[in-house]
């Protein structure tokens, strides 16, 4: 069990170093970054390898059409390079309409695909040139320089078969915007079934959960951020389709109904949903619901700042967390939360 953290690359870049530096001193295993339209993740990760000494830095995560397989190995392992062998990549298919307007590509079959550009980048770590795949294929080979060749690998999914994907090919899964209820009813058993049945231990396989978190009085105020982060996703084929099978359809059919109202649409979002998501409030509320996603089968929640709260608070209410839920697995005495 351990607590990772997501650091947006947005805004001043003294607060990103900051948040990284407190991060790493907590003791998070884990600073990611998303790939959004701000700051690269990768430029932001390398940036941060010299304020850190402990966590890892993980792209969280970027989409494998926007670089090449050969650019996205050749970047990953220089970032690993950059911070002693700390990086893990994680990689995700993105969405058709983010791919085609930003960078002009069209995804195909993403499941197809996603399998073939994780075997080429490995085989370019390994210094094997990897040509006979149908979308994929590269002849690169790194000069003078040998990348470590077991960079960990996490695949971002919502739908059961990139769920079951990830835990056939990959060292762990990132998911965002996933309830709890819907990782314990349906990622986990998923990644079970595919573990169990190739011999493989599921309990020796990540579960990264993004956990939109707020040690906050403002409670509000937080819901109110959450709304506007995630009415973007409401639009997005593949959340809408996570939703529905989280049991969120009526969400979802409120957020249609809205049309036009932005309002509305945010107001659709229910209550219901962010408090099964996020976990907002003091810091014993913080730590109830972490607790509720480790019972989910989350072995790495990844904290995320809501907007409009200070992130700072929420850094140390859910390292103290942490640290009680491991003081509590050694002694095997519950500890009274403060």
């Amino acid at each position: 069990m351990t607590h990772s953290v997501l650091l947006p690359t947005t805004g001043s870049w003294d607060d990103i170093v900051a948040h990284a530096e407190l991060a790493d001193r907590l003791g998070y295993e884990s600073i990611n970054c998303s790939h959004i339209s701000a700051r690269d993740s990768f430029t932001t990760l390398a940036g941060l390898a010299g304020v850190t000494e402990h966590a890892r830095l993980a792209t969280a995560v970027a989409p494998i059409y926007h670089r090449s397989p050969a650019s996205m190995a050749q970047t990953a392992a220089t970032v690993d390079d950059l911070c002693g062998g700390r990086f893990r990549l994680g990689l995700g298919s993105g969405h058709r309409i983010t791919m085609s307007q930003w960078h002009g590509a069209q995804i195909g079959r993403p499941q197809a695909e996603m399998r073939e550009n994780v075997s080429v980048v490995r085989s370019l770590w390994s210094g094997r040139s990897a040509t006979d795949g149908a979308r994929w294929r590269s002849q690169f080979g790194f000069v003078d320089f040998a990348p470590r060749d077991d960079i960990p690998i996490y695949l971002a999914a919502l739908s059961r078969g990139m769920i079951r994907l990830a835990a056939e090919i990959a060292d762990g899964i990132v998911l965002w915007a996933c309830p709890s209820s819907y990782i314990r009813d349906v990622v986990v058993p998923e990644i079970a079934a595919v573990r169990e049945a190739a011999g493989r231990d599921p309990t020796l396989f990540d579960v990264l959960a993004a956990v939109p978190a707020a040690a906050t009085d403002d409670v509000p105020g937080a819901v109110a951020g959450v709304r506007e982060e995630l009415h973007r996703y409401f639009g997005l084929p593949f959340y809408r389709a996570m939703f529905l099978a989280a049991g969120y359809g009526a969400d979802v059919a409120a957020y249609d109904a809205a049309a036009g109202d932005r309002d509305a649409r945010l107001a659709a979002i229910s209550e219901r949903f962010v408090f099964d998501l996020c976990a907002i409030g003091d810091p014993p509320t913080v730590s109830n619901v972490l607790d509720r996603y480790r019972q989910a089968g989350v072995g790495n929640p990844m904290i995320t700042r809501i907007r409009g709260t200070d992130f700072v608070p929420t850094l140390h209410a859910a390292a103290d967390a942490h640290r009680l839920m491991e003081a509590e697995a050694t002694t095997g005495k519950v500890v009274q939360k403060p």
